[in-house]
């Protein structure tokens, strides 16, 4: 079983990639980040397909990227990594068992093994019996699954997943994703998705790139549980206002919150310490001011129709109200909010 060490760095016009990456054998890590923030690029140089402007490879004990004297450079073919990205790209003149079989055959396999190995990976992958059929007969999910099965049956050293699932429909994409983390298992994998629930279904370890650089990281649920910029929260589905401590408490201006969190609670103890507070949209109310003095008093900056009802987007947070709570909300409205003290928490400001 194999690692992966890298450190990724190629010039781009406006800024560039600069990622260190240390995976270590059977790991899988997500990569997230804005469009355009150096994801593809990642993958790209690590497949060998993007040339590197410095920086080094390394999978196991071997190192099949540096740019430095004396220069090693290993083709894609032989870096032991494969890249599955959101085409299948199956041979169309294959079918499917040549396809999958065209990686042992690659390797040096007899024709026979390789197509009973095939037709085993077929099975894992959900599809047994369906050897014969070329790949024009195949759904989108299906051919996924041939890819997946095609990758993984040259006994790769890394997997790289390049969003597999955007294209599917979510209950496609759902049952991919369940395949994906049961053979991928023990596989070192690195996963570039633009979702969260595939970030925690498939990974132990979450990277956040923003403008070509790695600007948090950490296991999954912790990283989404305290963002640490406004995308973090966006993927996550939280509010993250930015603030002080003050009173035990977060503020900022005549905005305050306060938090039943112990450790949040610690946080806040020092006047003045920066602070970010961190909610859901569901632990927020519109309420009357007459009634709530210390309500949040803020304008609403839009308004977003969801499939619960509305979320209403204001110049502090977000909030999710009922299509009949929303009658006669208007951008421009001045609104009072409440954030349950129990739905917030505070994370140290940077």
């Amino acid at each position: 079983m194999s690692g992966l060490n890298a450190h990724i760095v190629v010039a781009r016009e406006h800024f560039a990639v600069d990622i260190a990456l240390d995976v270590a054998p059977g790991e899988t890590v997500a990569v997230m980040g804005p469009s355009g923030a150096g994801k593809s690029t990642l993958l790209q140089a690590l497949a060998g397909l993007q040339p590197l402007t410095a920086g080094e490879i390394s999978v196991g004990d071997r190192v099949v990227d540096r740019v430095n004297a004396p220069r090693v450079r290993t083709e894609p073919k032989n870096r032991g990594i494969v890249l599955l990205g959101q085409d299948a790209r199956l041979f169309p003149h294959l079918t499917v068992r040549e396809n999958v079989a065209f990686g042992p055959r690659a390797g040096g396999a007899d024709a026979r093994s390789a197509r009973d190995s095939a037709d085993e990976w077929l099975v894992r992958v959900g599809l047994p019996g369906a050897g014969d059929r070329m790949p024009r007969e195949l759904s989108g999910g299906e051919g996924q699954r041939v890819a997946v099965a095609r990758a993984l049956a040259a006994s790769p050293r890394v997997v790289l997943l390049d969003e597999p699932l955007v294209a599917l429909d979510p209950e496609t994409a759902g049952e991919i994703r369940r395949m994906l983390r049961d053979q991928l298992a023990g596989t070192t994998t690195i996963a570039v998705t633009h979702d969260a629930a595939d970030a925690v279904a498939l990974a132990e370890r979450l990277i956040v790139i923003e403008s070509g650089r790695v600007t948090q990281s950490g296991p999954v649920r912790e990283v989404l549980a305290a963002p640490a910029s406004g995308f973090v929260a966006s993927i996550a589905g939280v509010n993250r206002v930015v603030g002080f401590a003050r009173g035990g408490g977060w503020s900022n201006g005549e905005l305050h919150l306060t938090s039943t969190d112990a450790a949040s609670r610690a946080l806040a103890a020092t006047d003045g310490a920066a602070l970010v507070a961190v909610f859901r949209p569901q632990d927020v109310r519109v309420v009357d001011a007459a009634t709530n003095p210390d309500a949040c008093r803020t304008q609403i900056t839009r308004l977003e129709s969801t499939l619960a009802g509305i979320r209403v987007h204001t110049s502090f947070c977000q909030v999710d109200v009922s299509l009949a709570d929303a009658t006669g909300l208007a951008p421009g409205d001045p609104l009072q909010l409440r954030v349950d003290p129990a739905g917030v928490h505070f994370v140290a400001g940077r």
